[in-house]
């Protein structure tokens, strides 16, 4: 056996690599992106401070602006789309039917598919469905583009949500159960005054990953619309992490050190409503 100083040594030294790999992947990138948001560049050896004039420009882009007015729009419907189909499939898939656990695997399995393959298979049954029905293409409306995203982002996330679901339905206690039925509580009472009580650090986990990954969305988005259609000269079902992308690569010198200011922004959007929906959901928890 190892003494304790040398067991903390040993730890040190295991987690070096995985430290310095973080550390260089994503802190160094992460504090250099800020950096240039500042400094208008085509070359970062050769960038040029500008101060908040970067910061400006985003604000008034008027394309970043429909993007996060549609990528706010779209977190709103697919997250709570997301969490109540999880909620009752988990709820479903707790009561011992027959082929539950097989049922749990054909759930599960969209979320295995790579989004850019998933952006591209949707984009095919999309467009073939709404040719039959004589109806307008994906990107060549941007109301159908919207709900296209939704019911894709639902079919790859509902089904990981039902599997934490699954796992807090676990955990509640019988007793409460027991107790309740024996208070003369009905189902619908057992649902809303003791399951969703004790469902709610659950709930504030699939709220969290729902919220952050429907921000984030972008290879799905790039593959089913790709921000079309074009109107006044905005691409319309652009959302905010492909309109980055689009900008820093696709608009010109000026535009990089504008992309690192609207990804910071971006972060700082993205970090305070995922601690407020934190700060708000952990409020509703309480302890068996």
């Amino acid at each position: 056996m190892f003494k304790k100083p040398q067991r903390k040594l040993y730890a040190l030294i295991f987690l070096l690599p995985t430290f310095a790999a973080f550390v260089i992947g994503f802190i160094y990138p992460f504090i250099r992106g800020i950096y240039l948001s500042f400094f208008k560049f085509q070359i970062v050896n050769k960038a040029k401070f500008v101060g908040i004039s970067n910061y400006l420009k985003a604000f008034k882009d008027e394309s970043f602006l429909n993007s996060f007015w549609f990528t706010l729009g779209f977190v709103i419907v697919s997250v709570i789309l997301i969490n109540v189909m999880a909620f009752f499939i988990a709820y479903a898939l707790t009561l011992n039917i027959r082929g539950s656990n097989a049922f749990r695997t054909v759930f599960f399995m969209p979320n295995l598919i790579g989004g850019i393959i998933l952006g591209y298979i949707w984009h095919q049954i999309f467009d073939g469905l709404l040719r039959n029905l004589d109806m307008p293409s994906l990107v060549t409306n941007s109301d159908l583009g919207f709900w296209g995203l939704v019911i894709l982002m639902c079919w790859q996330q509902a089904g990981y949500m039902m599997i934490i679901y699954i796992a807090g339905f676990q955990n509640v206690p019988h007793d409460l159960y027991e107790a309740a039925k024996i208070d003369g509580a009905n189902k619908g009472q057992l649902l809303t005054k003791v399951t969703l009580p004790m469902m709610m650090p659950s709930i504030t986990i699939c709220s969290f990953l729902t919220l952050t990954n429907s921000f984030k969305l972008f290879d799905q988005n790039l593959a089913l619309t790709g921000g079309a259609p074009l109107k006044d000269g905005v691409w319309t079902t652009r959302m905010m992490a492909l309109n980055i992308y689009k900008t820093f690569y696709g608009e010109g010198v000026s535009a990089k050190g504008v992309g690192q200011a609207e990804g910071v922004i971006f972060f700082l959007i993205v970090v305070a409503i995922s601690l407020a929906q934190l700060y708000f959901t952990r409020r509703k928890e309480v302890q068996a």
